[in-house]
């Protein structure tokens, strides 16, 4: 969701649907914020939501340093390290997911930045590498600090994204950890939600990252409200593509990130794949303002 769901994302979303009760950032990876960092966290730039910021690193001095400066000029008092990004060049550095083949240099890791820090610190994590033989281990490791929430995507990297997450990886961590657990993974439709609460009744929070790029209303959906209706899907992609358009430069990039989230928003359509071949033709953006518009009968 990297590329996807910066502050731009983040705005809209919110404008139009705003169920969400907090949003994470794309990860920071570096002690020098660039510019597309730094923006993604001003304060002016995510008002009126909760918003934190995720760090990717395995150095308990890099943590610390970014993290203080999230505090010190952004007023950031939580961050989320990222434990779970399944990236090949990630994970060649033992970072995101990665991280958990070490568990003796993960453990270091903490001591170290609880000892460090005094900004709240969530995790997100999946349960292992090539396999979940260490997550018992893992999760008595994340046992031992003051975690603030414990964020459970119950696949190992090598899975990637495919086959179905490991309930009972998730099973063993409500019987043993100690800390707020929230669950991600495959919440696509509130059917799925349901599914989830009735066969983890004790766990009250739930991430998503792809159900909601496919569906922004399915948070409304959980929460009672009717499906959205396609004026507020296409005000709500329209607003996303003039934010786009302000912050970047030149019709090729904005159609790049354009047809990426279109690959996701398309499933709002009894055809997705004659919607998203008709995005994936626009070469010029009054081309995909034309085939927005006829998407939905405009």
């Amino acid at each position: 969701m990297e590329a996807l769901t910066g502050y731009i994302f983040r705005n809209v979303y919110n404008r139009y649907f705003g169920d969400a009760d907090r949003y994470f950032t794309p990860f920071i990876a570096s002690r020098k914020l660039n510019s597309k960092e730094k923006n993604d966290v001003l304060p002016e730039h995510n008002q009126n939501m909760d918003v934190i910021p995720q760090i990717l690193t395995n150095k308990s001095e890099e943590f610390c340093y970014i993290a203080s400066r999230l505090k010190e000029y952004y007023g950031y008092e939580e961050v989320n390290l990222n434990l779970g990004c399944p990236s090949g060049t990630v994970v060649a550095k033992n970072r995101g997911s990665g991280f958990l083949a070490v568990p003796d240099e993960l453990n270091r890791f903490f001591e170290e930045v609880f000892s460090m820090t005094d900004v709240r610190i969530s995790v997100k994590t999946r349960t292992g590498v090539e396999n979940n033989e260490n997550w018992e281990n893992i999760l008595k490791i994340y046992n031992e600090y003051p975690i603030s929430e414990l964020i459970i995507h119950p696949r190992c990297r090598k899975d990637g994204y495919g086959g179905k997450p490991n309930l009972e990886d998730f099973k063993k961590a409500v019987l043993i950890s100690r800390h707020s657990l929230c669950y991600n993974g495959d919440i696509n439709s509130v059917e799925d939600y349901n599914a989830i609460t009735k066969e983890f009744p004790t766990v009250d929070k739930i991430m998503c990252g792809r159900g909601i790029l496919m569906n922004p209303g399915l948070f409304s959906e959980i929460k009672g409200s009717r499906k959205a209706s396609p004026e507020t899907l296409y005000n709500f992609a329209n607003d996303l593509y003039k934010g786009y358009k302000e912050i970047m430069s030149g019709d090729r990039n904005v159609l790049f990130k354009l047809k990426e989230f279109w690959i996701y928003f398309s499933k709002n359509f009894e055809e997705p794949d004659k919607v998203l071949k008709m995005v994936r033709k626009a070469d010029t953006c009054i081309q995909y303002e034309v085939a927005v518009g006829r998407i939905f009968g405009i």
